[in-house]
């Protein structure tokens, strides 16, 4: 079983910058794909960025591509995801995943964090 501590939410500026770690507890952490997603006020939740195992693979929502960047450490049983550039419309709670396949499908998710708040203001 997986654990994911989110951190790193907060209110930035549009076109600021934030970084949002995800902790992950047990040792088989570089066993699961993992993913970010985002859900707004009366919203799905949505994809935002997915990472491979070995973090050789990324992939990105189209909304996001080119302004956000996931990545992990091994090491640390952490993944990133490096925010740039922001706008008001990526005001979300933020929430990582650990799952079988580093995919935009929720359903092939096993594991979630709480979340962490992102607020962007105009």
């Amino acid at each position: 079983q997986v654990q994911l501590v989110e951190s790193g939410g907060g209110v930035v500026q549009a076109g600021g910058s934030l970084r949002l770690s995800c902790a992950a507890s047990g040792r088989t952490f570089s066993s699961y794909p993992m993913g970010w997603f985002r859900q707004a006020p009366g919203k799905e939740r949505e994809f935002v960025a997915a990472i491979s195992r070995s973090g050789g693979s990324t992939y990105y929502a189209d909304s996001v591509k080119g302004r956000f960047t996931i990545s992990r450490d091994i090491a640390k049983n952490t993944v990133y995801l490096q925010m740039n550039s922001l706008k008001p419309e990526d005001t979300a709670v933020y929430y990582c995943a650990a799952g079988s396949f580093p995919t935009q499908r929720k359903s092939a998710y096993d594991y979630w964090g709480q979340g962490t708040q992102v607020t962007v203001s105009s």
